[in-house]
């Protein structure tokens, strides 16, 4: 195995991912294969942030939709979030790998608070980082969670692991002529309105010279095959 290209990555899992075959909440089975993964990333020194989402147990904007507040609704999710990272840290430390939960929320009993430099102090003592409960504010996605988290962590790269193998022009599970796009910039990912992040993520990712990388979770050693180079998935970047 080379050396790894990238010395500190922030991944960001859908809570999808958690399921498995499931229809909603958390499969060991699969938290544990994805935490295999994880640690494999560490054995060879490569630093990982982690986010997670929470749509496997409650998507704030579908109950607000049903009638719901939607700022509880978010909240909701936002904690829905924490539970999937306490899974994630679970089956991490069950491997013998040191991790940290940092919240956005003030869950002081089972979470530290997120703060920057102890983050980044954590990354750089070998831990994984799980950053949960979003940006601890209402309307806004874990993919804003992750790309705002990237950036303040200085990662090389922003993973963005998804069911399908990249980006698409509509969804390829759907739409058999969907077209697939192995290179893409920020503004025209904005401008063709292509669901790989919210606006807001992307334009953060824009600004600040993030690259963003998404490929399929599910293929087994697809992260670590795009850590150690290999051009798998689509990669977004500025020209």
């Amino acid at each position: 195995m080379g050396a790894p290209r990238y010395s500190r990555i922030l991944l960001k899992l859908s809570g999808e991912a958690l399921m498995g075959d499931q229809g909603s909440g958390i499969d060991p089975q699969t938290v544990k294969r994805l935490a295999l993964e994880i640690n494999d990333l560490c054995r060879i020194g490569v630093q990982i942030g982690l986010v997670i989402g929470g749509g496997n147990i409650i998507r704030g904007s579908e109950k607000a939709s049903e009638g719901l507040d939607r700022v509880t609704g978010d909240y909701m999710g936002m904690l829905a979030t924490v539970l999937n990272a306490l899974a994630m840290q679970d089956a991490l430390e069950n491997l013998g790998q040191p991790v940290r939960v940092m919240s956005a929320l003030k869950i002081n009993q089972i979470c530290e608070d997120y703060i920057r430099r102890r983050a980044v102090r954590h990354l750089e003592k070998g831990r994984v980082v799980i950053f949960a409960a979003g940006t601890g504010n209402p309307f806004f996605t874990t993919d804003s969670a992750a790309s705002l988290r990237a950036i303040e962590i200085n990662a090389e790269l922003l993973i963005k692991a998804t069911k399908v193998e990249g980006v698409y022009s509509a969804d390829p599970l759907k739409d058999p002529n969907a077209r697939f796009y192995p290179r893409l910039t920020y503004d025209e990912a904005l401008d063709q309105r292509l669901n790989v992040m919210d606006a807001t993520a992307l334009v953060l990712c824009r600004d600040h010279n993030m690259p963003l990388r998404v490929m399929n979770v599910f293929e087994p050693g697809a992260v670590m095959r795009v850590v150690l180079g290999e051009d798998i998935g689509s990669l977004i970047q500025n020209r």
